[in-house]
């Protein structure tokens, strides 16, 4: 069967999850621009990319417009950890949304398929549990997180109206708490904060009691998610829950970490951040039925590859 080589722009190409995004699309055999100022994304995360003849670098701030031609966009640029994006809080919501703005009008214009990377953090603190697409959110406009999520949101309503005003494919995915290798040692992400804390027998720093939940997904599984959403039908443009249902405690993650590390630390407790949520975990009925889409790496499998890289570089 002859591969139909698609031209594709992926923005913050060049991060933890959009450069695992570059890596499969060019295994796909399709030509892939990668988009990225650099803020959060890092070159060495697509160096082993640049000798590829069909992939392009370029050094480029979704907040400013740009032109290109393309079949299909990823937008995934936005810093994504609360570290990275409290940093600068004006940039991180000027670049979801003036970013999404930009991003719509490119497509717009060259009539090629977007799809948006949001984030189960529209969901905010959640008072319905498991999270399904339908459940409008719990946000507090104003907080320490609200930069991110508010910024997100805002971008969801723009997909939409370019969507019912423009005729633009759109696609929106949120994507739930997601690890794996490539993953910033310092971004503040409860993963990689573990995993570093362990391996430098360090003492691991748990927030609160330690009882708030997340559901961890591998990369690859989300990867996968954002490919099948990208080629499912136009008609379906989400939003959609990409992530893994299976919940584990902040506790339970701490003792696993160290016991797949067979590390020494010890586990201190700090206060809880302000508007930290409690429960964090996706319904994926959604996907199953429309995208036949479900994770299929464990947490110990996903750990036991994550570790190893983080040994790599530590």
């Amino acid at each position: 069967m002859k591969i139909i080589r698609k031209k594709v722009l992926v923005t913050g190409g060049a991060g933890f999850v959009g450069s695992h995004l570059c890596e499969r699309l060019l295994n796909d055999g399709h030509e892939v621009f990668c988009l990225d100022n650099f803020f959060t994304g890092q070159k060495q995360n697509v160096i082993h990319l640049l000798s590829n003849p069909f992939f392009e670098l370029i050094r480029h701030d979704v907040t400013m417009p740009f032109f290109i031609e393309a079949d299909e966009i990823y937008n995934l640029a936005c810093p994504a950890s609360p570290i990275h994006y409290q940093y600068n809080p004006i940039k991180t919501m000027k670049t979801s949304v003036m970013g999404a703005v930009n991003m719509l009008g490119l497509a717009k214009r060259i009539n090629a398929k977007i799809l948006q990377a949001s984030t189960s953090e529209v969901y905010g603190n959640p008072l319905v549990h498991p999270q399904p697409e339908s459940y409008w959110g719990n946000v507090n406009p104003i907080g320490e997180r609200s930069c991110y999520d508010e910024g997100k949101r805002a971008a969801e309503t723009l997909f939409m109206d370019y969507n019912k005003q423009n005729n633009v494919s759109i696609k929106i995915i949120r994507i739930f708490n997601t690890y794996g290798p490539r993953m910033h040692p310092d971004d503040g992400r409860v993963v990689s904060n573990f995993i570093v804390q362990a391996l430098k027998n360090q003492d691991i720093t748990v927030y609160g009691k330690g009882e708030q939940t997340r559901s961890f997904q591998y990369v690859d599984d989300l990867v996968e998610g954002m490919i099948k959403m990208m080629d499912a039908p136009t008609s379906f443009t989400g939003p959609v829950n990409i992530g893994n249902p299976h919940e584990f405690t902040i506790m339970e993650l701490a003792k696993k970490v160290i016991e797949l590390t067979g590390s020494n630390s010890k586990i201190i407790y700090e206060p809880l951040p302000s508007d930290d949520p409690m429960m964090r975990k996706p319904d994926i009925e959604l996907s199953k039925k429309e995208l036949d889409w479900e994770p299929k790496i464990n947490l110990d499998e996903g750990l036991a590859k994550t570790i190893a890289y983080f040994k790599s570089i530590i």
